[in-house]
């Protein structure tokens, strides 16, 4: 059993303020006025105060300790992690050149009374090339390409696709520049010619070629239906879109292609068609981080010893890799130094260092003395009189950085044509920094585990330690007629930050492949010999609740219902769900007494008629047959899917 940390000095300002008058009157008892109207008493307010911060540092005393014993087994506090999202930068027109958005632009959430605004800035530079539509061929399934540009350009109508379309025909557009990262905007002036299909899902895929072969491009809007109507197109184009000849010509081509129908989605009688189409850029999107680069930061002269440490003027640094570029200038100019775990594996010429990124310390290479006296360095050592400086290091990061789609929207700093800034996607991967009471919880399973995963623990502390942005992880033993004998399976769970309303998308909780790359790859070098790896996402099962509720008499029921649906959303969710609130148990059935129970503390709500659950596929949105009780495979979590909640009034 732990020793609690000792109490040193208990005391607090009230104590030391009450403690003085009683001297007061001991000592001076001719001071008969003690209220705080009184100059001595404000005096003594003043040291009382005082007082109290130094208790309060000498009462930190234990956590010192703690730390340095933490550091002595080498365990150190993890530093925090910087979300990231995608942003999309809107011009107010578009431009004839090219107008670059520079790494380091800052954008910001809105300011709120509650809330200060988030602030990331871009990490690379975005160039928005304007471009303009150059060619159109057209490639039927199997066939040669034909071009119809001529066609288009004398006002002729031009079908889209063969008079009867078939999956995998194509309408492809060749642009007079590549356009990589930018949002291409296509006005087509089409006809309705192309009946039989819904235009607000038409079996459609517009792709761009890269360097990789065609890739999806990402639809902002769609306002021609399907190409049955006049209107614009906004895409999202990939970053490794390139100039490429098709057709005998040279262009950045994209392309719009047919695919086959999905079950009951409506397919094509007859071929869309264009009279005449044009295609600019309108904006670009860039990556940006929730924290502070910080770039040549001076940190002095080295001394020419082993073992010099130095510390950064920003702490703490956020996790990236590297995490830190120091450099040191001697006579041939300005020399990298590589940020190491530990001297172990260091020679003397290594230019290594260490570095807490919790309290931003840097510590050059030490030399011990061994058996025979001699003394071994690990690491080189630093020039006498060389400057030291940070190239480059970020810090900030944490958890506020989470924020949800469309929450970017102020572009804090000026780029000219520049109106408009915004996140389609919620930023990932924020993570605050480790505690020093998380720090004493994760020591003794980091010594029992000496960085080898035996134990199902083993393998996900190691897990955590890898991705520590991700939301959950658990490990289970592997089906061996799934994933062989010996296997381990890995679950993983992202971050996902609710829209507005607090609802889930499905996409947000698949996490992505460089996410379970870097798991696999820090896990594959620490398990047992032939035991087998299998990490991928957890299988969501759907649910979806189907309620009837009675209001009480005066009350709002539209109000009502959608407090029923955010409390049916709220304790059915896979990352705050559960009587708990940290997230659905892996593998915990849902039962219709519990939602009975949700349902029934909703404010507003008199009486739960009735609930009904239902098992729904969250990619199609098939429901299954009515039940009271769903059960989950012990690697499944729960999805909150299309909750539909019937609230009887006043009016029956």
């Amino acid at each position: 059993m732990a020793l609690p940390s000792p109490n040193l000095d208990d005391r607090r300002f009230q104590q030391f303020v009450d403690d003085a008058k009683r001297y007061i009157q001991q000592r001076a008892p001719e001071w008969t006025d003690h209220n705080v109207s009184d100059p001595g008493v404000t005096l003594v307010e003043t040291v009382a105060h005082m007082a109290d911060q130094i208790v309060y540092r000498l009462n930190r005393v234990p956590e010192k300790n703690h730390l340095a014993f933490l550091d002595l087994v080498g365990i150190t506090l993890f530093p925090p992690s910087a979300a990231r999202t995608d942003v999309t930068f809107w011009l107010s027109a578009p431009q004839e050149d090219t107008i670059l958005v520079p790494a380091g632009t800052e954008v910001a959430t809105l300011r709120t009374e509650r809330e200060e605004a988030v602030v990331f800035a871009t990490e690379a530079d975005l160039a928005v090339v304007p471009c303009a539509l150059g060619h159109v061929v057209v490639q039927h399934r199997g066939l040669a390409v034909t071009d119809r540009t001529t066609e288009l350009a004398e006002g002729k109508d031009v079908l889209c696709f063969a008079e009867a379309p078939s999956p995998g025909d194509c309408m492809l557009i060749g642009l007079t520049a590549a356009a990589p990262h930018c949002a291409l905007a296509l006005e087509l002036d089409s006809r309705v010619d192309g009946v039989g299909v819904d235009p607000r899902q038409p079996p459609l895929v517009w792709e761009a070629w890269t360097e990789d072969g065609w890739q999806p491009c990402e639809v902002d809007r769609d306002g021609t239906g399907g190409l049955n109507r006049p209107g614009d197109i906004v895409l999202h184009l990939p970053g490794g879109h390139v100039l490429s000849r098709n057709g005998g010509h040279e262009a950045g081509w994209i392309r719009c292609r047919v695919t086959e129908p999905l079950s009951g989605q409506p397919f094509y009688t007859t071929s869309p068609s264009i009279r005449s189409a044009e295609a600019y850029t309108i904006g670009g999107t860039t990556r940006a981080v929730h924290a502070e680069t910080v770039h040549d930061e001076a940190l002095g002269e080295a001394t020419g010893l082993p073992g010099q440490r130095l510390r950064l003027e920003h702490a703490p640094v956020v996790a990236d890799d590297p995490p830190l570029l120091l450099q040191t200038a001697d006579g041939d100019g300005w020399q990298d130094w590589d940020v190491v775990a530990h001297f172990a594996a260091s020679r003397p010429g290594d230019r290594h260092v260490t570095l807490d990124a919790a309290t931003g310390e840097i510590a050059f290479g030490p030399a011990l003395r061994e058996a025979d006296g001699s003394l071994r360095q690990y690491g080189a050592v630093a020039p006498k009189g060389a400057v030291v400086r940070a190239h480059r290091y970020r810090t900030g990061g944490g958890r506020s950085g989470n924020v949800a789609r469309g929450a970017v929207q102020v572009l804090r700093t000026s780029v000219p044509y520049v109106s408009e800034v915004v996140n389609r996607e919620a930023a990932r991967g924020g993570v605050d920094g480790e505690t020093v009471e998380e720090a004493k919880l994760r020591a003794p399973v980091t010594l029992r585990a000496q960085d080898r995963a035996v134990t199902l623990r083993d393998y996900e502390e190691l897990a955590r330690r890898a991705a520590p942005e991700t939301a959950r992880i658990t490990c289970l033993q592997g089906d061996e007629s799934e994933h062989g004998a010996y296997a381990v399976r890995v679950l993983v769970v992202p971050q996902a930050v609710p829209d507005p309303g607090g609802r889930l998308r499905f996409e947000q909780l698949v996490p992505g492949d460089a996410l379970l790359s870097r798991i696999t790859r820090h896990l594959d070098e620490r398990r047992l010999i032939g035991t087998r790896l299998a990490v991928g996402p957890p299988y969501y099962q759907g649910v979806t609740v189907v309620a009837t509720v009675h209001a009480f008499r005066g009350v709002d029921t539209d109000r009502v219902r959608r407090r029923a649906h955010d409390a049916l959303y709220r304790h059915l969710d896979p990352l705050t769900g559960g009587a708990d609130g940290e997230g659905w148990p892996f593998g915990r059935p849902v039962q219709a007494g519990e939602v009975f129970a949700v349902l029934q503390r909703v404010p507003g709500v008199e009486l739960v008629d009735e609930v009904v659950l239902h098992p729904a596929d969250p990619l199609t949105g098939k429901r299954g047959d009515p039940t009271d009780r769903i059960d989950l495979r012990p690697p499944s979590l729960v999805f909150s899917f299309d909750h539909r909640v019937r609230v009887i009034g006043d009016g029956g």
